[in-house]
């Protein structure tokens, strides 16, 4: 997994009281919810909504993640959730990566998404032209 500091999104979230568990610290399938959530948040301010996606047969869907947790999270924390897009024919790579405010790196994510157009798994090109803009940076 790589990083990069050039992000083209960034996302502050704050860590919520169900998020945690006994220990008081976030549960590990919690952060597959942030970078989710990070990703839908990209896709809306990019004008492109999986709501919107999806009402045009366009389905992105999760191939692999791969994540590093390298430091907990606590009740009350805050976080940034960054992310970079690229393409390699037709999967989509999103390197997500959270951090605290200080900069102190919590995850770092590599998340594959691939294309469902109308029930069929396609090279999404309809989703790289609406993207094009954040796959050229």
């Amino acid at each position: 997994m790589s990083s990069n500091d050039n992000y083209i999104f960034e996302l502050p979230i704050k860590v919520r009281d169900y998020e945690v568990d006994s220990e008081g610290i976030v549960n590990n399938a919690n952060y597959l919810h942030y970078l989710e959530h990070t990703r839908h948040e990209f896709c809306h301010q990019a004008g492109f909504s999986f709501r919107e996606m999806h009402s045009q047969g366009i389905d992105p869907v999760l191939r692999k993640v791969e994540i590093e947790y390298l430091t907990p999270l606590g009740l009350g924390e805050e976080m940034i959730s960054k992310l970079n897009l690229e393409r390699q024919g037709a999967r989509f790579i999103f390197q997500q990566d959270i951090y605290k405010p200080d900069g102190t790196p919590v995850v770092k994510a590599s998340v594959i998404c691939v294309c469902i157009e109308n029930g069929k798994l396609s090279r999404g090109d309809v989703l790289a032209q609406r993207f094009e803009k954040y796959l050229n940076q």
